[in-house]
């Protein structure tokens, strides 16, 4: 039964996030079709901190009318969502519409907003309905997460996209802007995918309606958790067994002696007590806004300025070994748990290190350090590795650590987490898209800007 329980959690951890990582990586096949071409990506970032509406308003319910929202309806319910748009964007997605005297992409930009709607509740909602099952999880749940990133980033491969090649392009005279340029240039062409875009949305919403039944048998699960003999010994991490079903856990099982009610008394732990300071508090929920900003906001709208300098292959690996860091780093958390402070907060430092670096040098795009040399390749695609592998460790150990703390804790935590996801996402529209202080390196140049 563990195990069966813990692919269920994977499951439904993996529709978190599919959805709308899924579109970031069809991004190159998706630009070259629709009229906003690579202004794109800023309408997107728009739509998904638009689509914060959801957790803002769960969160606004827990805090005027606690314990009213009925969280496996709503579960239900943005799943229900998000299948349903992932098969209308397979559809419609190509359909566009005359706004103000311009071409846009109307129907791909709604149901974008529906699929970030879907992803950004799930942070206040799923997590707290992980809160229903035994701790160890919701670690488990973390590895789905993960994988909902690093899956589509496998298919997007496996379907060719962004995989280019360099060609020599011979200039007409008339376009040459001085005597002395070059009859021929580095072009890069891209190759046709091996298939459709429409296939990939199918994907997601095939994807998606696995974490929809995981949902549905986890809401299943047996109601006795029977205990080993080695959680008859009070633990910190022990938990209540869910007894009379997953939407009411705090109630206890009938037994023939009428002694399970005093008895799951004693074997749980105390809810009403925190086990932090209000000081120890702030900082994890200052690590978790963080942790979220870098990962969600600040570092993607720049991993493409960052690697693109050193070459097709440096981007393509650590866009795929970030994403194997992800649920690698969950799997670590779930065998080698540490919940000190000062040894997440030297992990978070770390990891801010390593995204410092990445910052730096999607800065100095076109001409990031040892940009012709193998080394600075190897160093970038470590970083973003690295970075990613650790930060993901701590907000999984954060999470783990405020599930201790209660229900609201963690709605909080999904709240803060999309609080940072949506600072970064701000901080870095302008400076992408209004102040152009990045730009972009051509992967087949063998000139550097001056």
């Amino acid at each position: 039964m563990p195990l069966y329980v813990h692919a269920l959690a994977c499951a439904f951890g993996l529709g978190s996030w599919v959805a709308i990582n899924g579109l970031w990586v069809e991004l190159p096949l998706i630009v070259s079709v629709l009229p906003e071409g690579w202004d794109l990506p800023s309408y997107l970032t728009v739509i998904i901190q638009l689509a914060n509406l959801g957790p803002l308003l769960v969160a606004v319910v827990h805090r005027v009318r606690p314990g009213r929202l009925w969280e496996r309806l709503v579960v239900y319910g943005v799943l229900a969502i998000g299948v349903l748009a992932c098969i209308l964007l397979a559809a419609f997605w190509r359909f566009t519409t005359v706004v103000a005297g311009e071409r846009h992409s109307t129907a791909f930009f709604i149901l974008t907003f529906f699929l970030a709607l879907v992803d950004c509740t799930s942070s206040v909602t799923f997590l707290p309905f992980m809160m229903q099952l035994p701790a160890k999880y919701v670690t488990t749940y973390f590895i789905g997460e993960g994988l909902s990133g690093f899956v589509p980033g496998l298919v997007a491969l496996a379907q060719g996209v962004g995989i280019a090649k360099c060609v020599n392009v011979s200039q007409p005279p008339g376009n040459l802007s001085h005597p002395d340029d070059d009859l021929f240039t580095m072009e890069t062409q891209y190759q046709l995918p091996n298939f459709s875009t429409e296939v990939f949305f199918s994907f997601l919403a095939v994807m998606t309606s696995i974490s929809l039944l995981a949902f549905a048998a986890l809401n299943r699960v047996p109601r006795v958790i029977e205990l080993s003999t080695e959680n008859l010994v009070p633990e910190v991490d022990t938990v209540v067994p869910v007894c009379s079903g997953l939407d009411n856990p705090a109630s206890s099982c009938p037994t023939s002696e009428g002694t399970q009610r005093e008895g799951s008394r004693q074997i749980g732990p105390h809810p009403t007590k925190s086990a932090y300071t209000a000081a120890q508090l702030a900082f994890i929920y200052v690590m978790v806004v963080w942790v979220n900003s870098a990962t969600n906001g600040l570092l993607p709208s720049v991993q493409t300025f960052s690697c693109m300098p050193y070459g097709n292959l440096a981007y393509h690996l650590s866009a795929a070994l970030a994403s194997v860091a992800n649920p690698v780093a969950c799997i670590i958390a779930m065998f080698f748990p540490k919940r000190s402070l000062v040894f997440l907060g030297a992990l978070c430092s770390l990891g801010s290190v390593f995204g410092g670096y990445n910052m730096g040098m999607a800065a100095l795009s076109p001409c990031p350090l040892l940009q012709h040399s193998p080394l600075g390749g190897a160093i970038i695609v470590a970083s973003w590795v690295l970075c990613t592998g650790l930060l993901t460790y701590v907000k999984v150990m954060v999470g783990v650590i405020l599930r201790g703390e209660g229900r609201s804790a963690l709605v909080w935590c999904g709240a803060a987490a999309q609080a940072g996801s949506t600072l970064g996402s701000v901080v870095m529209f302008p400076l992408v898209n209004v102040y152009h202080l990045f730009q972009a390196g051509d992967i087949c140049s063998t000139k550097c800007a001056s």
